[in-house]
């Protein structure tokens, strides 16, 4: 057959990818066949699933398999299945194209790596973006891809030897499927490549990476075979019988139908691997059985780094499910919630349809009990990970804490239990982070609420005059810094009868009101309502203070207000907001107050009280992280003050 050859380029990040994958020094390149062996895995799945609706064009006539063939003396590997295949612009938009999200994290976070391990990179890094497939190029001099699409006549023929350019031809294919081959690099101890024409060498590796995979991986293996007659009259030299014939060499176990006692450590470790793509260990593993009316399975791990993808907007959620162990999704996002989406693992049914559209599957009712089960079952092993081993747990929540407590304004059914697993800094300690249960346990006997305080960092609020009062009583005070704190922290009033109050809004009352608080707002209320008249631009109210003890001035909110992180916050995603004016409070036994009070006394005209007034309002914007609103007029101010001060 005649056909036209088409020589494309491959875009810029991918040729960079290319690069770093053929030069680079990876820490185990065995992993090119695992990579491979797990998109012709998800290849069977989705013909398998497609199937379920259109079974006249998308069966298979044959068994569902994975093959590898090996040829020593062309030193060639071929990776080959009868999945669903893929079409010319499939081939040009999912190979030629490659990772369509997070390339760039992908080769920046690469490039660090390489430069922070001296020149070697992790494994675990491969395989998170969709780029498993240009593992191969570690071990290849040219790879050939050979795919025709189920339900298709025509296949394709994709070739390139890494040089930023690739081929397509079209070809002929006799079922539906594809074939990856490997024109391999010579076996090389010393940068890692081992002989991948080896029998055993293939062997150990689909045992050690692949075992669970569902389909059967089959090679061509040879055999001696003995005599079948103990001869003794035979010549000791006779060479014994050498066969060859196709064996399959993983078990296929479906490892979470097992009985977790007759499942080992490094099997539950392995199956991870498989379907996280991830290479490191997992931090928690939780097995689940769930049986009367709905009776459905899960396996689930913790991962032990977070996913390169975590907070992007299009993260991946790495839940499979299955019915009656026939795949039907690889990403149901209906069976976990959003602040759960660093979960891995797989969810087995043996009630639902096996022919569930994708579509239905957000509204099925089914799916939905099996979502509140799933999520109930998993936040339970947290509380007792929180109880029963302190140290991983504050690992786990260093790792994935910030997504959990998106889960505080998500998911009212669970906030209870949220809760109780939130974690938190605090000025108790400045080490340890603390519970809001060890909060309460540490309250003094006149204190009714729990006091937080949201901010940049730790740093930032620590020197907040916010914090005077209440520290000077005793009190601690909760240390947010995380940007969803600002989201959940006013839809959750109170814990365990317990008021949740910001610092920075509202009123606070550490100590019970003075006998002479109404004398104080009388002495100084013509002082504050100058104030009003000349900051009425910039904020709503002012107040005399119960919060400062050493300083001047701060700006609070009201209850229910904005605050200014999360302004800033919604002004990024291109929100128009009006202005959010705030409340200024003065402490009326500050020295600058009371000097204040004694001119305008004496002068209510006198031209020091409106610079006064400014230099107040600007030095709390400060203090809180924020800047005056002109900050030239500002500085100029201060530096006149500052020349007052000198003479």
């Amino acid at each position: 057959m005649t056909t036209k050859t088409e020589t494309f380029q491959f875009q810029t990040e991918a040729r960079q990818l290319l690069d770093l994958m053929i030069h680079s020094v990876y820490s185990n390149k065995d992993i090119f066949l695992r990579e491979l062996i797990s998109n012709s895995s998800d290849a069977l799945d989705k013909r398998r699933f497609e199937a379920l609706t259109n079974s006249d064009l998308l069966a298979s006539g044959t068994e569902l398999q994975i093959s590898i063939d090996r040829n020593e003396e062309a030193r060639t590997l071929s990776v080959g299945d009868n999945g669903i295949g893929m079409g010319r612009d499939e081939v040009i938009d999912l190979i030629g194209t490659i990772a369509k999200s997070g390339t760039r994290e992908f080769l920046e976070t690469l490039k660090e790596s390489k430069n922070r391990e001296g020149g070697e990179i992790p494994a675990e890094l491969i395989g998170q973006f969709g780029v498993g497939f240009y593992s191969a190029f570690m071990v290849a001099d040219n790879v050939v891809l050979e795919t025709r699409k189920a339900g298709e006549d025509t296949a394709t023929r994709w070739v390139s030897s890494g040089d930023g350019t690739y081929t397509l031809t079209e070809t002929e294919r006799t079922e539906p499927g594809t074939t990856v081959t490997l024109t391999l690099k010579p076996a090389d101890s010393e940068d890692g490549l081992n002989d991948y024409v080896n029998e055993w060498t293939l062997r150990n590796i689909v045992k050690k990476y692949s075992d669970f995979v569902s389909y059967p991986i089959r090679m061509e293996v040879q055999k001696v075979e003995a005599p079948e007659d103990a001869n003794e009259n035979k010549p000791e030299s006779e060479t014994p019988k050498t066969t060859t014939q196709i064996e399959t060499l993983n078990s296929m176990k479906a490892i979470w139908i097992r009985d977790p006692s007759e499942v080992s450590e490094e099997e539950f470790n392995e199956f991870y691997k498989h379907v996280s793509h991830d290479w490191n260990e997992p931090l928690l593993r939780i097995s689940a059985k769930i049986e009367g009316t709905l009776e459905y399975r899960a396996l689930v791990f913790v991962p032990s780094m977070p996913p390169l993808d975590l907070f992007q907007r299009d993260s991946h959620r790495g839940v499979h499910l299955y019915v009656k162990r026939v795949f039907i999704l690889d990403e149901c996002k209906a069976l976990i919630p959003e602040y759960l989406r660093f979960i891995r693992g797989v969810v087995d049914s043996e009630d639902l349809s096996l022919n569930i559209s994708r579509e239905l599957l957000q509204e099925d009712r089914q799916i939905q009990r099996m979502r509140k089960g799933l999520v109930k079952k998993i936040l339970g092993e947290f509380s007792s990970l929180q109880k029963d081993d302190e140290e991983k747990y504050l690992k786990m929540w260093k790792l994935f804490g910030a997504v959990l407590k998106e889960g505080l304004y998500m998911d009212g059914e669970n906030r209870e239990t949220l809760l109780g697993l939130l974690l938190a800094e605090s000025t108790h300690d400045a080490e340890k982070l603390t519970s809001l249960d060890g909060y309460i346990e540490r309250m003094k006997d006149d204190q009714d609420a729990i006091y937080y305080f949201c901010g940049e960092s730790r740093q930032v609020i620590e020197d907040s005059p916010h914090l005077e009062a209440l520290l000077d009583k005793g009190y601690e005070v909760l240390i947010f810094t995380d940007s969803v704190d600002d989201f959940w922290t006013p839809q959750v009033p109170d814990y365990k009868d317990k008021k949740l109050l910001s610092v920075a809004q509202g009123e606070i009352e550490p100590e019970k009101e003075s006998e002479n608080k109404d004398e104080r707002e009388k002495e100084f209320a013509d002082v504050l309502e100058f104030l009003k008249d000349k900051l009425g631009n910039h904020v709503k109210d002012v107040r005399l203070s119960t919060r400062l003890k050493s300083s001047a001035a701060c700006l609070v909110g009201d209850t229910g207000d904005l605050t200014p992180q999360m302004e800033q916050i919604l002004r990024a995603t291109q929100q128009e907001l009006p202005p959010t004016k705030r409340i200024l409070e003065v402490n009326p036994d500050h020295l600058l107050i009371q000097k204040m009070q004694s001119i305008f006394s004496a002068d209510r005209s006198s031209q020091e009280l409106g610079d006064m007034a400014e230099l107040l309002h600007g030095q709390a914007l400060i203090a809180e992280g924020g800047r005056p609103t002109q900050p030239g007029k500002f500085s100029k101010l201060l530096a006149e003050w500052m020349a007052k001060a000198v003479d």
